[in-house]
């Protein structure tokens, strides 16, 4: 929100001008006015929600976040809070029925009918990550031999109560979704019109079950602002609406980038999770990781030897394992975000993997090549600057394939491909290239 609209506000809050409150609130948006209630006294958060007319106060309560839609529903009057859910769309109130505590939950449901009840309850079975989750039953329907001014007639007598008027979805007796219409069609057709000749039969819909996250998918795929989704029998028993599945993705981000920094994925925003949480949320997998990397202080050890031979060799230690590991993150990034895309699919195993090769054989030989005409400059040693070539151009192609296999393998065992990516990678390919960088040395040098 701008600042200059966010002092306006407060200052007419504080003045007490509550007329001229009222009309500079019809100017500002309703997500903006959503952010403000953050930064308000409880007291002048109710009162400038009471200010709001009844439609606007329930879309700006939509976007306010879980803890401070308690906060607001603790301050309000159960009719007041009947007035708020009652202008909710239903999938909005099962999130927020999701959210809440037991005792929250009990006024919500108090203030609800006994048929949205019903359709809450049903709601509320789906598993979280499915389609049903996530859809709002609330959607406009037609009849075949319903014509153009007939279908208007319905759209106004019931679109101010649906999600969205934009698509209208045409259902034969059995409630099977035969077709669908949209708004421009029908705003350009004649009034007398039948629907059926309008109508587009070219369906796609999305099951009761299937997963949330390929669900929203569909909508870059598709190019649409809705999907009809259908239960086992074929039936139209609710709508994906494009809100709905951006959240779907902005949280499936969030929790890839948490799984790629090595962290248990958090439902809360940062400042909302707890230090002990954040700590407990990280503390696991790096103990995996440092546990892991002992490997790498063992193979150090045993090649003591070689230590005493050549100290030099250990001032390359660093450099050949920070390339492994920008590489395997390299390799597993583009994966992973080939697969999350669609772009990538299990059939294309052995294809990623002979792309990948390929780059890496020509990376490490600019890398190889490059280190080893500095070494020799350097240092005057001709073994030593093989050695050196050589491993690198054998940890980049080790590096780049495994930041191809791993996530892939991942995903065909039904894990997140987000795990296998930089911290774990980069654990396994410094084990890797110590192990390579020693047995060529060992092996050169005549160690």
């Amino acid at each position: 929100m701008n600042e200059e609209i966010k002092k306006q506000i407060i200052e007419l809050l504080e003045t007490k001008r509550y007329g001229n409150l009222y009309q500079y609130m019809e100017k500002v948006n309703n997500q903006d006015i959503s952010l403000l209630f953050e930064e308000l006294s409880e007291e002048d958060m109710v009162l400038l929600f009471r200010l709001l007319p009844k439609d606007e106060a329930a879309d700006v309560f939509s976007y306010m976040e879980p803890d401070l839609q308690e906060k607001l529903i603790n301050c309000l009057t159960d009719k007041e809070l009947k007035t708020v859910v009652d202008e909710l769309f239903m999938d909005d109130t099962v999130d927020l029925i999701e959210e809440m505590p037991s005792n929250v939950v009990k006024r919500i449901l108090k203030t609800v009918n006994k048929e949205d009840r019903e359709t809450i309850n049903e709601l509320l079975k789906y598993p979280s990550d499915s389609a049903g989750s996530i859809m709002t039953t609330e959607f406009i329907d037609l009849k075949v031999n319903m014509t153009v001014e007939e279908a208007f007639k319905k759209i106004k007598k019931i679109g101010l109560n649906k999600e969205t008027v934009y698509t209208c979805y045409v259902l034969d007796i059995r409630r099977e979704i035969i077709g669908i219409v949209d708004i421009k069609d029908l705003l350009l057709a004649e009034r007398d019109t039948l629907i059926k000749n309008i109508m587009e039969t070219n369906v796609i819909t999305v099951n009761t079950l299937d997963d949330k996250e390929e669900v929203a998918k569909q909508f870059d795929k598709y190019d649409v602002m809705a999907l009809p989704v259908v239960d086992k029998e074929n039936r139209l028993v609710g709508i994906v609406t494009i809100d709905d599945a951006i959240d779907v993705l902005q949280d499936e981000n969030t929790e890839d980038f948490e799984i790629m920094a090595a962290m248990t994925p958090t439902e809360d925003s940062y400042f909302k999770t707890s230090v002990w949480k954040h700590a407990k949320n990280r503390i696991l997998w790096l103990l995996l990781l440092m546990i892991s990397a002992t490997l790498t202080g063992a193979i150090l050890t045993h090649y003591e030897e070689a230590f005493a031979a050549i100290p030099l060799l250990v001032s390359f230690i660093p450099m050949i394992m920070d390339t492994g590991g920008n590489c395997g993150s390299q390799s597993s990034t583009l994966i992973i975000r080939g697969m999350a895309m669609d772009e990538i699919k299990l059939k294309d195993f052995f294809k990623a993997i002979w792309k990948e090769i390929r780059v890496a054989i020509l990376v490490g030989l600019v890398l190889g090549i490059c280190n080893s005409v500095r070494v020799l400059i350097q240092y005057h040693d001709l073994k030593l600057s093989i050695v050196l070539g050589l491993t690198l151009i054998a940890t980049v192609c080790l590096a780049k394939t495994l930041g191809c296999i791993l996530p892939m393998l991942a995903k065909k065992l039904k894990l997140d491909p987000a795990i296998m990516a930089a911290p774990l990678i980069t654990t396994i390919v410094d084990t890797g290239s110590i192990l390579i960088y020693f047995s060529i040395a060992v092996s050169i040098m005549n160690i």
